[in-house]
């Protein structure tokens, strides 16, 4: 069983819910930085450009860290959530980074993985990526963090839905043939996904446990988030959680 856990020195991040510093001593730490490196040349030397082949690391390793967030047992489906995100970004290019980030975030909250109350700066912080990500065009994903700031327990802050309320600056990330298919196989798996599961992995932070209901309501809100995206139109930047949710479906499957 693998967390990320926080390195000796970095105790100022300590007190934030949103901050999971990579420990390199961690193999499935290592094998995400490896393979999200490993996908952007190999993007590359495929004949990507270089922002589009960072773009495709870039949805490979959050892949990755958001399967770390539904699956927190379970390193392996990271690793083919990594993989699976790295495929479908290049075949049909990847979206807009800061969706992936702000769905990250949300999920995190939601979780409870990092054993800390959200601290006002993680309140702000979601806020921020849930304006970003409705004023690129993609407003049904920045539900994800926004709500998160309402529903993490020991974070009284409704304000956090006022990032939604951002206006439109352009027409987001939209949609690739592939994003779409992989948003509806995840989908197609939701129910398996969302159904109570057991979890053995404690937090970040001692004395802590990861609650398996918070795991069960991130991984409900990841799903009812890939069917607004796939509502809307906006599929691409959903590419890792589409990736993660499927792979910790496809685990669950009996």
């Amino acid at each position: 069983m693998s967390t990320l856990r926080i390195p000796a020195g970095r105790a100022v991040l300590q007190g934030s819910a949103l901050a999971r510093p990579i420990d390199p001593s961690l193999a499935s730490n290592r094998f995400a930085v490896a393979g999200a490196l490993t996908a952007a040349l190999g993007a590359r030397v495929l004949g990507r450009r270089w922002a589009e082949a960072l773009g495709v690391g870039g949805a490979a390793f959050l892949a990755w860290a958001t399967a770390r967030e539904l699956d927190p047992d379970h390193p392996e489906t990271a690793a083919t959530a990594l993989m699976l995100s790295a495929g479908v970004a290049w075949l049909g290019r990847s979206g807009h980074p800061v969706t992936g980030v702000g769905v990250l975030s949300g999920l995190r909250l939601l979780a409870g993985t990092v054993g800390r109350d959200p601290l006002p700066l993680d309140l702000a912080a979601v806020t921020v990526q849930a304006a970003l990500m409705a004023g690129s065009g993609e407003q049904s994903s920045a539900l994800l963090p926004a709500l998160s700031g309402v529903l993490t327990p020991g974070s009284p802050a409704p304000w956090s839905v006022a990032g939604v309320l951002a206006p439109g600056v352009s027409r987001g990330a939209g949609t690739s043939v592939p994003a779409a298919l992989l948003v509806l196989l995840a989908l197609a798996l939701s129910p398996v996904l969302t159904a109570p599961e057991a979890v053995q992995a404690g937090c970040d932070h001692p004395p802590r446990t990861i609650d398996p209901l918070r795991v069960q309501q991130a991984r409900q809100a990841g799903a009812w988030t890939l069917l607004g995206g796939l509502m809307t139109g906006q599929t691409r930047s959903l590419v890792p959680l589409a990736a993660a949710a499927l792979a910790v479906g496809r685990r669950r499957r009996p």
